[in-house]
């Protein structure tokens, strides 16, 4: 029986993030594979992360869990999402976290670890570490200010402070996996997510423009909705594009922009913390695509989850409109 076409696709970012674009490619029956940040350092991620010294699964967990959007893994999306409420040890963890650490134990691998676990929960896509090396991130800010470690970007004792660049320590390459994906995929959906932390985190490995230049694959970036008061504070469209074409060394292709109104009570919240719906400044570039996607539901924070989240995402449904006109357009 012949096999049904499917538009190979990789999306690039963290976990959270680019959550509802892995759905709304799912839906649309598409390859999809996921590469990966791998400097996580906060959270239940960082506490495993301390005690094991494997890599970070966080961000790997969410992005399996995007994986498992139809009906029949609905128990196992929430079993990757599951946080526990209670218990000395426990309180806090998240239990995809603890099920990939037992797998990087048992096999010795993170990729081995994902590859069991998409195996064991028959979960179709794949998802890659960005680099198979355990890497903490760089940050190094405009006034000369030099910080190691992810968790230091949700202190927002740096509200006002520019970003420089990020960077990986140790050096590291791509993985094979993830270079191989790049110059595979037909689409590559960059973000949305925080842009130093996860995007620019997970383009930060040596090998990722050469494998970019060596990709036919058109090139979209999913602008964030928000601005954020310790990472991207009063940075325009323009300016976060400009940043995520740096890190892969071309222009891209497609450029994904929420035009709908975000609501003002929504604002509010975010205004509290130094933070602002993102700025349209990409006027007549050809590349801009704008549309409504951003999610109605205000996403409310877990009492147990000590990390700040966003309030405001993407909504899969409405991205899945956007993903399935180009993937129509898309040669193949």
């Amino acid at each position: 029986m012949t096999q049904p076409f499917k538009h190979k696709v990789t999306v690039i970012g963290g976990g959270t993030g680019i959550f509802p674009v892995t759905q709304a490619l799912q839906r649309l029956s598409t390859d999809i594979c996921s590469i990966i940040a791998v400097s996580d350092s906060g959270g239940s991620t960082g506490r495993i992360r301390d005690e094991f010294g494997f890599q970070p699964v966080g961000d790997l967990r969410q992005s399996l869990a995007a994986l498992a959007e139809d009906e029949a893994h609905t128990w196992i999306r929430q079993l990757l999402l599951y946080r526990f409420n209670k218990g000395s040890g426990l309180k806090g963890h998240n239990l995809g976290n603890l099920i990939l650490t037992a797998l990087q134990d048992m096999t010795g691998s993170t990729s081995e670890a994902l590859f069991q676990a998409q195996r064991i929960f028959r979960i179709d896509g794949t998802v890659i570490p960005a680099t198979q090396q355990d890497v903490d991130l760089k940050i190094k800010y405009q006034d000369g200010t030099v910080v190691v470690g992810e968790d230091s970007l949700n202190e927002q004792s740096r509200p006002t402070k520019k970003i420089d660049r990020v960077s990986l320590v140790p050096n590291c390459r791509l993985s094979q996996p993830a270079k191989l994906a790049i110059q595979q995929a037909e689409l590559i959906v960059i973000g949305p997510g925080d842009l130093y932390g996860s995007v620019l985190a997970a383009l930060a490995p040596s090998g990722v423009r050469p494998a970019f230049k060596n990709s036919s694959a058109e090139v979209m970036y999913v602008v964030n909705l928000m601005t954020s008061a310790a990472q991207t504070h009063n940075m325009t469209a323009a300016q976060h594009l400009t940043e995520v074409e740096k890190a892969v060394g071309k222009r891209v292709d497609h450029v994904l922009i929420n035009s709908a109104r975000i609501p003002p009570k929504v604002i509010k919240l975010y205004q509290a913390n130094q933070e602002f719906p993102v700025e349209d400044d990409l006027g007549n570039d050809q590349r801009a695509i704008r549309a409504d996607v951003i999610s109605q539901v205000v996403h409310q924070p877990s009492d147990q989850d000590n990390l700040k989240r966003s309030l405001l995402r993407h909504d899969s449904a409405k991205l899945e409109q956007v993903f399935a006109k180009l993937l129509k357009d898309t040669p193949v």
